[in-house]
């Protein structure tokens, strides 16, 4: 095994586990949270699979940018919620069920809209643009369905058990994902500071911050649940957007590192909202 395939299995065993903690804190109330409010799961769905890729196609035909920045972009835009985004909506006081539910609906829709949603992109590229609903199955299935499924059968059949690894559980997952982002950020940070000019980083933070405003104003009255839809509309998944970009764009640079930029803007651009978030939750009622 080399350190890149070492280093890519340690991020895929701790989004596995991130996950599968996840589905050990929830319950069948919380996956039909959003089924029992179809109100608020129209408006999720039309903030982050219909709104952002629009958004997406604007922002790159107003723009000039590097042909790079523009597929990974759109590839963005189509590719459906990231399976760590629940727990960090949970930090910054999310209601946790619109969470899980929203990423299990998501999850599973996408197998179905991002292929769809490829086939649209490739008119804009005048193109075939394309990703097949295995591929897209695969990713969802192994990255969420999956291990939140398991998790939640463990909670429900042995419940004791939980209560005993949950934390052991995080704990393995967060030094995991912390060892393989420092290996991948050592080695594409020379890349990602090269993608900083020419106007993408500004485009990368302008789409995030869109999408924050588009998610807060259709989540709703409930000012939790307008941050999760915020979040989530705003963040993307960066494996299937990375997968939808080189199985169209197999040769095209930097489409890694483009994502990684994003990735890191998107982190950037949270430190603000969180302590927004805990001067929110300081003021009394």
């Amino acid at each position: 095994m080399t350190l890149q395939q070492a280093i890519m299995l340690a991020l895929q065993v701790s989004i596995l586990l991130t996950v599968f903690g996840f589905g050990l804190r929830a319950t069948t109330a919380d996956v039909l949270y959003l089924v029992r409010r179809p109100s608020l799961l129209g408006r999720s769905l039309l903030s982050m699979f219909v709104v952002m890729p629009i958004l997406a196609a604007v922002v790159a035909r107003a723009f000039t940018l590097p042909h790079t920045a523009e597929i990974v972009l759109v590839s963005l835009a189509i590719s459906p919620i990231p399976p760590l985004l629940p727990g960090r909506e949970r930090r910054l006081g999310g209601n946790p069920s619109y969470g899980l539910g929203l990423m299990a609906i998501a999850a599973m829709l996408s197998i179905v809209v991002v292929p769809l949603a490829a086939q649209l992109v490739g008119w804009y590229f005048m193109k075939p643009f394309a990703m097949s609903s295995r591929a897209i199955a695969a990713i969802v299935l192994k990255a969420v369905v999956l291990p939140l499924a398991a998790g939640m059968a463990l909670h429900a059949m042995w419940p004791d058990v939980v209560v005993r690894i949950l934390k052991p559980v995080a704990l393995v997952a967060q030094v995991l994902l912390a060892i393989g982002v420092l290996a991948i950020l050592s080695g594409a940070l020379p890349a990602v500071i090269a993608l900083i000019g020419d106007g993408v980083l500004l485009v990368l933070a302008a789409f995030i911050v869109a999408g924050l405003a588009v998610g807060h104003a259709l989540g709703g009255p409930d000012a939790d649940n307008r941050l999760v839809l915020a979040l989530s509309t705003a963040s993307r998944h960066p494996a299937i957007a990375l997968a939808v970009a080189k199985a169209n764009f197999p040769d095209e640079p930097h489409l890694g590192a483009t994502i990684l930029l994003y990735l890191l803007v998107n982190a950037l651009l949270g430190i603000p909202l969180k302590a927004w978030q805990q001067r929110r939750h300081a003021v009394p009622a």
